[in-house]
């Protein structure tokens, strides 16, 4: 079977006090939990605590991944991060297409799909967000949007799209307190997946993350479900021992 995936989105949130408690919290549940056959497991942290954090878990299963990275290779991009710099500080996973940058920071569906192709590049894997707002999902548009943001980077990267992971995050469900039902959420994983598989015969070995507020109280619903392959986890996962039972559920 499989191995889950959980992810924890830190956002724009931390301290060196704050990301050495957490880790350290994080190492000690899961030292608890079982070494062999459980979930991987990331961290995807600001920019500026690449460096600390990676120290931090450089003795444990907790991956390093990035909120974000450039779709250029270097020059002059100011206040961006390249995927070979990610690179250099053990990045295993980045974020690329978050709702967040898709909306605060205009980015479209072809700079995500640049973005992803960097990260293969680098040989990083990187997680491509897709979701619907409110407005979109009430209006029937849900498979619509998702797909048309998910072609995007299956068309760049062509025969890479085995090394993708795919976050479906519906917008209306992140940082809300809402949460897309075990089978709503089922349903836009299904069709990401059928989606997949036209492109590779090997779409079932992709893993599918929900991401719209998961919490220790809906992790296991909603991982039960046969297309959920994990979580991408925002405020649960600064709270240790919330994340911890995520991670569990997913075991």
């Amino acid at each position: 079977m499989k191995k889950k995936l959980i992810v924890g989105n830190w956002k724009m949130n931390g301290s060196l006090a704050a990301n050495e408690a957490l880790v350290a919290a994080l190492k000690q549940g899961l030292a608890a939990q079982a070494a062999d056959g459980g979930c991987g497991v990331a961290v995807a942290v600001p920019a500026p605590y690449l460096a600390q954090v990676q120290a931090l878990v450089a003795d444990s299963r907790i991956a390093l991944a990035s909120q974000d990275v450039s779709q250029h290779a270097a020059g002059a991009y100011t206040g961006e991060t390249s995927a070979q710099m990610l690179r250099d500080f053990g990045v295993r996973y980045t974020l690329v297409g978050h709702s967040e940058r898709r909306q605060y920071h205009g980015e479209t569906d072809a700079v995500v799909a640049a973005k992803a192709q960097a990260a293969l590049a680098a040989g990083i894997t990187p997680i491509v967000c897709v979701g619907e707002t409110l407005q979109e999902r009430e209006a029937g548009e849900t498979q619509a949007v998702v797909k048309r943001q998910l072609a995007a980077v299956v068309h760049a990267v062509g025969h890479c799209v085995t090394e993708l992971v795919v976050a479906y995050e519906p917008v209306w469900a992140i940082g809300t307190g809402r949460t897309a039902s075990p089978e709503q959420a089922q349903e836009v994983h299904a069709v990401l997946r059928a989606q997949l598989a036209a492109a590779t015969t090997q779409a079932e070995g992709i893993a599918l993350l929900y991401g719209g507020s998961m919490n220790a109280a809906n992790a296991a619903q909603l991982l039960a479900q046969p297309d959920i392959d994990g979580g991408l986890v925002g405020g649960a996962a600064l709270k240790a021992a919330d994340f911890l039972q995520i991670i569990a559920a997913a075991n």
